[in-house]
């Protein structure tokens, strides 16, 4: 009895928070290697892009609440994470053509725009801030939980419960959907297939007839997408507080290198690469050491390799671990 609830113990405080957590980063890093493989440049405006279409699916949500306007047992963001992505695709556009299309016309080279793209970080960020203030927000409504702790401990009999949101639940299903619609579209349609060309080869895929303004306005189409669900699971799952997306853009940044810059694929898994390591590294594991272990061999103390404060050091710790030891990734070559 006493190994089964160190199994709960386990899901309960890592394995569902660090597959909820993965997920949310899986689709940032997703757009930064979108970006990086196409556009070819890295993105440091990610997080705060994130948290732009996050605070627009906030807009609607309060805009549709104040309407009586609700799904029932389901939050209302999932009404307003539609209008929120086309918002977030008219700025996408809007930066794009003011900003990126000049340095992108005129060849300039990938660290300048990466610089540019640290001046549109800081814009977006102070738009959010002036629009909807750098307090933390919450706007999830509906049924909070699917299974509750002390319900789980009435059902089983055990001393430890499992708690399981509704939020964790929609993140998990809602990114599987959304990465597999987006797999196959990259490799399955015409669009996709042309995407991926002038990723490998933009002079050949020039001479093939690919019209290059389609490829990068798709590109940020898609970008918009995933910065508008990724980041309102995430605000759904905990809170909305910008600087809380701009903290965020280290583990989607090492999550898309660990992955393979470049590699969709691997970005999605090095999502959930980062997310298991910072929750199974700051987890306090004495709890479940006093179930597996004897009562002389229980520990006293918290057996924490690291506190939960130094989360952002795991990652950054596994990306220069990465960058010297496997640059390429977990999977070697650019696939996109």
């Amino acid at each position: 009895m006493d190994f089964i609830n160190a199994i709960i113990l386990l899901l309960n405080y890592i394995f569902v928070p660090a597959l909820t957590y993965g997920s949310q980063l899986a689709l940032g890093a997703i757009f930064v290697t979108l970006i990086y493989g196409i556009l070819r440049f890295a993105n440091f405006a990610t997080g705060d892009m994130m948290a732009f279409g996050t605070m627009v699916t906030i807009l609607f949500t309060w805009y549709f609440q104040s309407l009586g306007i609700s799904l029932g047992v389901l939050p209302t963001a999932l009404i307003a994470i539609p209008f929120a992505i086309i918002f977030m695709i008219g700025y996408m556009l809007f930066i794009d053509k003011f900003v990126f299309r000049y340095y992108r016309v005129n060849k300039s080279p990938p660290v300048q725009l990466a610089m540019v793209s640290i001046g549109v970080m800081f814009v977006t960020q102070a738009v959010v801030r002036i629009i909807i203030g750098p307090s933390d927000r919450r706007f999830f409504d509906g049924e909070k939980f699917i299974i509750k702790a002390g319900e789980f401990k009435e059902m089983t009999g055990l001393n430890e419960g499992l708690a399981i949101k509704s939020s964790q639940v929609i993140t998990i299903f809602v990114t599987l959907i959304l990465v597999s619609i987006l797999f196959w579209f990259l490799n399955k349609t015409k669009t996709g297939k042309s995407m991926r060309a002038y990723s490998d080869n933009e002079d050949l895929a020039l001479l093939s007839g690919i019209d290059p303004k389609k490829v990068v306005m798709i590109t940020w189409i898609i970008a918009g997408i995933l910065a508008t669900i990724g980041g309102a699971l995430y605000g759904l799952d905990k809170s909305f507080k910008p600087f809380t997306y701009f903290n965020n853009m280290l583990p989607i940044f090492a999550a898309a290198i660990v992955g393979g810059i470049g590699n969709p694929f691997g970005a999605f898994l090095g999502g959930y690469v980062i997310a298991f390591s910072e929750i199974f590294i700051t987890y306090a594991y004495k709890k479940f050491f006093m179930y597996i272990l004897p009562e002389s061999m229980e520990p006293e103390t918290l057996v924490q390799l690291l506190s939960t404060d130094y989360k952002f050091a795991v990652s950054f710790s596994i990306l220069v671990i990465v960058l010297l030891y496997r640059p390429n990734g977990i999977f070697k070559g650019k696939v996109l």
